[in-house]
């Protein structure tokens, strides 16, 4: 009998030992390995075939990237068109969405901002400069990714994605007009 509590107890301790380390994996800050994806869906590994990371070359070469940029604002995407590429020496960094497109969790143009908050519940606050014209922002972060929404304060404005760095470095150093 001695030796079947002790196997029992075994058990119960193999059991909560896996339980607590799924939940130490599930809430990693890695971005996730099957994100949600979509033909409109933008997650933090990019949007449909197109991931942060890529260079402009690749981009090209596969069809994803106009070949002759926008005069006024750069290179675009061939599809989704509703999504703007941020080049970094060559490397895809950030992707500027609109509607349709929206993050795994619906948050796009136009969705308040308690929305966000409620989906991105650890999203840091930004503040724009005072006396400028641009927008608040929310900077959810996973890993070495975020998005990052510029909102009014009512609705968001902008939807960003790609890495945190240069999400942080866009909303410190402000934006174009694109």
């Amino acid at each position: 009998m001695e030796a079947r509590k002790i196997v029992r107890i075994a058990a119960v301790l193999v059991a909560a030992t896996i339980a607590v380390c799924h939940a130490y994996r599930t809430g990693s800050d890695e971005p996730p390995s099957t994100p949600a994806s979509g033909p409109n869906i933008l997650n933090l590994r990019g949007v449909r075939n197109v991931e942060f990371g890529d260079t402009e070359q690749e981009l090209l070469r596969r069809g994803q990237l106009h070949a002759e940029p926008d005069l006024a604002c750069g290179s675009s995407l061939t599809d989704p068109s509703a999504v703007s590429p941020v080049f970094a020496d060559d490397r895809l960094v950030l992707l500027w969405a609109s509607p349709p497109v929206k993050t795994p969790e619906g948050v796009t143009a136009g969705t308040p901002v308690e929305q966000v908050r409620a989906a991105y519940p650890a999203a840091t606050r930004l503040t724009a400069p005072p006396g400028t014209y641009r927008f608040d922002g929310l900077l959810a972060r996973q890993g070495d990714r975020a998005y990052l929404f510029l909102h009014d304060g009512r609705t968001v404005r902008k939807t960003v994605a790609g890495y945190a760095h240069y999400a942080q470095q866009l909303f410190d150093e402000g934006f174009g007009t694109c």
